[in-house]
């Protein structure tokens, strides 16, 4: 258990395909980086202050 060989891998993309349609995968996927993105930066401790001053610098602009 645990193992997924290559037909259910396509077995569950196809499902996944079925339930939320081709358009909606790349916002899906999208959303899915920019969060993991997040978690990695807030694991090394820049998060909060790198967002902090990205957010300014922007607002300075």
């Amino acid at each position: 258990m645990g193992k997924f060989g290559p037909t259910e891998i396509i077995l569950i993309l196809v499902i996944v395909l079925l339930f939320f349609g081709g358009k909606k995968i790349p916002e899906l996927m999208r959303g899915l980086g920019k969060g993991m993105k997040e978690f990695k930066d807030a694991s090394k401790g820049e998060g909060a202050e790198a967002n902090t001053s990205k957010e300014i610098s922007k607002e300075e602009k």
